[in-house]
């Protein structure tokens, strides 16, 4: 098996970033072009431009529009599919390797002229507005919206990555356009690649994609700490279940010393499944949830405590009062030793599970490379996890009292 390497592609004067492997064990190739701050944090006064602009970059090419499009895809058997993050915009393309050269053409005619016109316009918002309309019956996605704009309250990433009805309704094509023109940029380009394909030939390819764009720029990427104030937000709905969402600050950023210590703690207080803390207290003792699950995630951008499980609206002070008693024991008390080893073998021991193709591989090292972790992080941790010892996880599960200012946001009934 080839090593996942790192390589450099000069375009228009800059060094851009390839993170490449070959693979001949089947005849296909992949990529992945990322562009950094290129998300839904960059939406600014319009929520949902980022994932509506990627709505519309899907929507085929000014030549062939989106039905020619689409079949010039299907008649070779490409993928071909364009998607917004928190952070970034990725356009994603798969195909044979007998096909790959049309589909890096067909890629390439998408990012020169993408079919921005009123008609896809008109069509990408009754889809998108559908979606939003439908989302309001989904009581975990409006409990866990509302946590996130509590917890991010006055920061980009306080408003809905998807938008709302109305801020979708008022997107316009020149907005669209400015957000492409902005976006799209040498500068801002990572490429993934790998299969059945040489690097020189790789590297051909990126360079043809790239160099009709911009050269631009990349700003930094703004951070945003979460808010400690433990606040709680109930809402008022239909509904029979009580969805409890909620989430805490957690002082950690990506490239810390101390993650793959997180990784395990994290583990043993809620995301571990059946034998986690959360689990246990919540279901299998007291009866109150089918799951219940918490983690941290650590981003470039922000880091956050969350959690979320659903009860019967009887329980529900109960469940909210259960859950803080977790965490405060977790906080003040640690984690055991039989702990520490079981979550340790399921760690080490599921390793190869998460490295066995291709896609896994490569999207591994692109995020130690986009986190700045440098590569081989992962393997670097595995070691780290064990010979991890009890007191060195119970020291840093007390100095991250933090996770314990809580706040709830949650759907209730009327």
């Amino acid at each position: 098996m080839a090593e996942t390497t790192v390589e450099k592609v000069e375009v228009n004067g800059i060094g851009v970033p390839m993170i490449f492997e070959k693979d001949t064990r089947l005849p296909i190739v992949s990529m992945q072009l990322v562009f950094q701050k290129s998300g839904s944090i960059e939406d600014g006064e319009h929520a949902g431009l980022a994932r509506v602009t990627a709505s519309m970059l899907n929507e085929g090419t000014a030549k062939r529009g989106a039905v020619g499009f689409a079949e010039a895809l299907e008649a070779r058997a490409i993928h071909l599919s364009v998607h917004a993050g928190a952070e970034t915009m990725v356009f994603e393309v798969g195909a044979l390797k007998e096909e790959f050269d049309d589909a890096v053409d067909l890629l390439d005619e998408l990012i020169e002229s993408p079919n921005l016109g009123d008609v896809a316009l008109q069509k990408v918002k009754t889809t998108v507005i559908g979606s939003l309309s439908r989302k309001e019956s989904d009581y975990d996605y409006v409990a866990d919206r509302e946590l996130k704009a509590m917890l991010f309250e006055g920061t980009p990433l306080a408003h809905p990555a998807a938008g709302t009805v109305e801020s979708v309704k008022a997107i316009t094509l020149p907005q669209i356009e400015a957000f492409v023109k902005e976006h799209l940029q040498t500068a801002r380009a990572i490429v993934v690649i790998g299969g059945d394909i040489e690097l020189e030939r790789a590297k051909k390819d990126v360079k043809k994609l790239l160099e009709s764009l911009p050269k631009g720029s990349l700003e930094t990427l703004g951070y945003y700490t979460p808010s400690a104030a433990g606040k709680a937000l109930l809402l008022k709905r239909k509904t029979d279940q009580a969805y409890i969402y909620f989430g805490a600050p957690f002082d950690m950023k990506v490239g810390d010393q101390e993650h793959y210590i997180s990784r395990v703690a994290m583990f043993i207080l809620g995301s571990g499944g059946f034998g986690s803390r959360m689990m246990e207290e919540i279901r299998v003792k007291r009866g109150l949830a089918y799951s219940a699950y918490c983690r941290a995630n650590i981003s470039r951008s922000n880091s956050y405590f969350f959690g979320y499980l659903q009860t019967k609206i009887a329980s529900q002070q109960e469940a909210v009062k259960t859950v803080k008693e977790v965490i405060d024991d977790f906080v003040k008390n640690g984690v055991t030793q039989a702990e520490l080893d079981q979550a340790r073998r399921f760690l080490l021991g599921s390793e190869p599970l998460r490295v066995e193709t291709l896609s896994q591989r490569l999207s591994r090292t692109f995020m130690e490379y986009y986190k700045g972790e440098g590569i081989g992080a992962s393997e670097r941790e595995l070691k780290q996890i064990e010979a991890l010892d009890l007191a060195t996880i119970n020291a840093f599960i007390r100095k991250h009292a933090e996770i314990e200012k809580l706040s709830f946001s949650i759907v209730t009934e009327e």
